[in-house]
């Protein structure tokens, strides 16, 4: 069984220790990785929703770090030096700037979920430590008026700057001491006490007192499985939570000519704009198409007994495409083919009611020699990415409606 030094100091960030294991690591692709058993560590394992630590052995990278059934704490090292642990003394540093992170997240999980638990009655089930950002799972759906009384409480809490201490009790002496949320495990506890404000049972890694969590800020909520997920981020997270929320709204109102406070009206004027922009667009491509049709019917080929419309138009999107081959099978006998270039093509395929032929199925010709995907009824078929030269997608539509 490996002593674990950060259940009792969280704050060693450098610590020596004796060897007892060594051995190549399980995964046959993972040639450099050794996997190092010590009689006592400052690494903290993957374990109660906090990921594990980084750092060095001596000189070998620590990359992950794992919490056996047994009690060993396995260290899966990166580049270790053939018989540098030969004498079994080995020297441990903490990556110390992720620890702190940790430790300011978990910290301040630990208030936010007893600010819920106290004003919204609302129990954690569940506690995610993430690369950017953290989640609580709480049992119930809360509202935004609840999260945001919660938050504020677990401020409060952080800028009294209170002890978070550490002790030990058994199982009949923890039943004693109203812990927010029954433990999982029986036997010796290790119990994570805010003072005055919230008692758990944890295993993971805490700040000494409130004040160094900074500060909790709740980023997102959601349903989720009957209750609400509830994001969040806690100290330097929080800075470069601001520093990234500064820097876009910056560059938004510098874009929109705008004050902050404007910023959602500019965004609402914006959208209204684009959304009577995409009516004209789509009333002038209307009309436009209309000409554009007689245009192209004028110029119709005889083809398998229809007048057919085989065209390439460049600059359309499928809407437009769309438009046009309707404006054409409109008229009576008559079959339309339009390609959008450049590459990759939009391609529609349109006919008249009294002409006997099948758009779904060309279509499906010219996607299996020319890729791309799309669909459609025998009326009008539709497609896109299909690749190559517009006229060899040209001339396979000419040797379709000749039957060729």
């Amino acid at each position: 069984m490996t002593k674990r030094i950060y259940y009792d100091d969280p704050y060693a960030q450098e610590f020596d220790a004796t060897a007892i294991e060594i051995g190549p690591d399980a995964d046959p692709s993972a040639r450099d990785r050794w996997r190092v058993v010590l009689d006592r560590t400052a690494f903290y394992p993957t374990s109660g929703g906090q990921p594990h630590d980084t750092g060095a052995l001596g000189t070998a990278r620590v990359v992950d770090v794992i919490d056996e059934d047994d009690g060993r704490i396995v260290h899966v090292v990166e580049g270790l030096v053939g018989g540098e642990f030969a004498r079994g003394a080995v020297h441990g540093r903490i990556d110390w700037a992720r620890r702190l992170d940790h430790m300011q997240q978990h910290t301040g999980q630990h208030v936010l979920s007893a600010a819920f638990d106290r004003f919204a009655r609302a129990q954690t089930v569940s506690f995610h430590l993430g690369t950017s950002s953290s989640t609580i799972d709480l049992a119930r759906e809360v509202s935004a008026p609840e999260i945001a009384r919660a938050e504020a409480e677990a401020n409060r809490i952080v800028w009294e700057d209170r002890p978070v201490t550490i002790r030990y009790a058994d199982s009949a002496d923890a039943a004693a001491l109203q812990l927010r949320k029954e433990p999982a495990r029986t036997g010796k506890l290790r119990i994570i006490e805010v003072d005055g404000f919230d008692v758990s049972a944890c295993g993971g890694t805490h700040v000494a007192r409130t004040g160094a969590i900074g500060i909790v800020a709740v980023a997102a909520s959601e349903r989720f499985k009957g209750g609400t997920r509830v994001e969040f981020v806690c100290g330097t997270r929080a800075l470069e939570s601001y520093r990234a929320l500064r820097d876009t709204m910056t560059a938004s109102v510098r874009l929109l000519s705008v004050l902050p406070s404007e910023l959602p009206g500019g965004i609402e004027r914006i959208q209204q704009e684009s959304k009577d922009l995409k009516r004209q667009i789509k009333d002038l491509q209307s009309r436009l198409g209309a000409f554009e049709a007689d245009a192209l019917a004028n110029h119709a080929e005889l083809l398998g007994g229809a007048r057919a419309v085989i065209a390439s138009i460049d600059g359309l999107d499928a809407n437009g495409l769309k438009t046009i081959a309707t404006a054409i099978a409109a008229k009576p006998g008559h079959v339309a083919v339009l390609i959008a270039t450049p590459a990759p093509f939009a391609i529609v395929i349109a006919r008249a009611s009294d002409v006997p032929f099948d758009a779904a199925a060309l279509l499906k010709q010219l996607i299996a020699a020319h890729g791309g995907k799309g669909g459609g009824r025998p009326e009008m078929a539709q497609g896109g990415g299909l690749q190559g030269d517009a006229g060899d997608l040209a001339a396979a539509a000419r040797a379709f409606f000749s039957g060729e």
